[in-house]
């Protein structure tokens, strides 16, 4: 038996009103997903376990069956991973986000999701202007790393992810030490902070992009602070040989830790334009050679922080139709013998625009398993599914019960 795991990233929602207190799953048209929730077997999964913040790399450690209270150290670390960064063990890593501001308050996470090229510029000219104070390591669109080398820095800081606090005043969100030690770190970070807004002032990109009517880069935000962490691998957890497709550095960095392959697709970009056919065509070439394959997409995330409604359907749509669709008769055609499991991270609700860690919906189909009778699969419908709720290490172990029984 082979196994999928498609993660639609931020795709559980909250009930809306102007769509009859519906959620975006609700209201979408997901046939394929459908589906499979009323021919498998459905329950909620807790990703976040009480008192962590719903941030994306916790909530992935939980649904891979890591336990985040022993192995989360930040996604500055996983994203470090991905970008064949080598930490040592007393290094910090964080992420560095090019975010805009409009009158002191953070306008948006991704300065307008300005593209690679443009970003590494910027990236390439705050590593100059900082000299040896930091190290800075250029990423994809808006999502970069810093690292602090040495055994002066402590990651014990107090930091704001800028796509929770959108809207918020800059002056009120200073990283701050929440142990003595960090006191000094935190003091570098937040003047690194203040002369990344002047470099990136009148940067020749910036001045391009005001030209052009777009939104600028107008400083960088660090949060996400870590150390490198200690991670069994998933092969040795569970007897399964894992790859990872994903167009974001974080799972990508958390698939390396895993000990999972990373599988590259080009035209794959993070956002509701990813090449979803280039995906399931991965995914099932994958399968060839792994026993599991974990497919991210993160658009409906995306969605949810640019508060579009419109736009978090469109990417669920798309992913049912162009990606879990195909997918499905690429492996039906192949006589695969394949367990499919369909669920987000967290909730990303298109209201607030920010995470929030209530338990997600899960699907597992499983060709030996009998159906629960579920009708679909959105927020309220799988509550009554045989799975239940799960927690922990439950729904890993629910979807590998060969492996794990």
């Amino acid at each position: 038996m082979k196994y999928v795991i498609l993660q639609i990233d931020g795709s559980a929602d909250l009930p809306i009103d102007r769509i009859g207190g519906r959620t975006p799953l609700m209201a979408a048209n997901m046939p394929t997903i459908d589906r499979l929730a009323r021919e498998g077997r459905c329950g909620t999964l807790e990703t976040v376990p009480a008192g962590m913040t719903p941030d994306s790399s916790v909530a992935n450690l939980s649904l891979l069956g890591y336990d985040p209270r022993v192995t989360y150290q930040g996604r500055g670390v996983l994203e470090a991973a991905s970008l064949d960064i080598e930490l040592g063990p007393r290094d910090v890593a964080m992420r560095l986000n090019l975010i805009a501001l409009k009158d002191g308050c953070i306008l948006d996470h991704s300065s307008g999701h300005i593209s690679s090229e443009e970003a590494e510029q910027l990236v390439e000219a705050l590593a100059e202007a900082f000299g040896d104070r930091a190290e800075l390591h250029p990423g994809v669109s808006y999502r970069h790393l810093l690292v602090l080398r040495g055994d002066e820095h402590s990651p014990a800081l107090k930091c704001w992810p800028p796509h929770d606090h959108v809207g918020k005043p800059i002056a009120e969100m200073p990283i701050t030490a929440e142990k003595p030690e960090a006191e000094a770190t935190a003091s570098l970070l937040n003047e690194l902070t203040e002369i990344s807004r002047r470099v990136l002032a009148d940067h020749p990109v910036n001045q391009a992009r005001r030209a052009a009517g777009k939104r600028e880069a107008a400083t960088m935000w660090l949060w996400a602070p870590g150390r490198k962490p200690t991670m069994e691998t998933f092969q040795n957890k569970f007897g399964i040989h894992g790859a990872v497709i994903s167009a974001v550095d974080l799972i990508r960095g958390l698939g390396r830790y895993a000990g999972m392959t990373t599988v590259i697709v080009e035209g794959a970009t993070g956002l509701y334009d990813t090449n979803y056919e280039g995906k399931a065509q991965a995914a099932a070439k994958a399968l060839e050679d792994h026993d599991l394959v974990f497919v991210h997409v993160e658009g409906p995330d995306e969605a949810g922080h640019a508060r579009d409604l419109g736009l978090k359907i469109y990417c669920l749509e798309s992913i049912d139709r162009r990606l879990l669709t195909p997918l499905v008769a690429d492996l039906k055609k192949q006589g695969q013998q394949v367990a499919i499991a369909v669920l987000p991270d967290h909730l990303t609700p298109v209201e607030r625009g920010d995470h929030v860690g209530e338990p997600v919906p899960v699907l597992i189909w499983d060709p030996e398993k009998q159906a629960d009778g579920v009708t679909g699969f959105d927020e309220q419908a799988v509550k009554d599914g045989s799975l239940g709720a799960l927690s922990g290490e439950g729904f890993i172990r629910a979807l590998l019960w060969r492996q794990t029984s």
